[in-house]
């Protein structure tokens, strides 16, 4: 037997033997483990936002700091909204047969989470390396550290994205069945 002859109908060599709803499953369990590891950042950056305000020397910082720390932490709680809605959508939807839609928008509101996270991380180190050396300093910094996540989490990816593309693509010459 031939791999070709192994490979089951309507199926490439990328894929696994799994039915839609076993995909399903899978993505879903896979989607909740890569949220604890979002979930876990963002929740340290909240903590630390919250004890920010109650340190003696909160009361000196600048107003532009203050707004810094402001937008900052209504940041981390829209992220961590975000990143905690799949799991609440997996909860409501559970046992109702929306197993595939239910993935699909995890995956929407994980993606728009990360990006969210990326921002709320740049304010956090914009706010301390303000208040540690000035802003001369922060905003050269936090820019091309809001940048290198988003190029991590969103263009590192897109080769991948194109390999695969690729190798879906039928091939001219290539005979596509026996």
């Amino acid at each position: 037997m031939d791999a070709a002859e192994t490979i089951p109908p309507g199926r490439t060599n990328g894929e696994r033997p799994e039915c839609d709803l076993e995909r399903a499953d899978r993505n879903m369990n896979e989607l909740l483990q890569e949220l604890r590891v979002a979930q876990t950042g963002v929740q340290i950056l909240f903590a630390f936002l919250l004890t920010l305000v109650f340190q003696q020397h909160f009361a000196d910082i600048t107003v532009a700091q203050r707004w810094i720390y402001v937008v900052t932490l209504l940041l981390s709680v829209i992220t961590a909204g975000l990143l905690v809605a799949p799991a609440a959508v997996h909860r409501f939807t559970f046992q109702r047969g929306l197993k595939m839609e239910t993935v699909l928008l995890g995956h929407r509101l994980f993606t728009i989470g990360l990006a969210m996270l990326a921002i709320t991380l740049a304010g956090g180190v914009l706010l301390v390396l303000d208040v540690a050396v000035g802003s001369w300093f922060a905003v050269p910094v936090a820019l091309p550290c809001l940048l290198l996540l988003l190029a991590l989490w969103y263009l590192l990816p897109l080769p991948l994205l194109q390999l695969r593309h690729a190798r879906s693509r039928p091939r001219a010459g290539r005979l596509t069945g026996r």
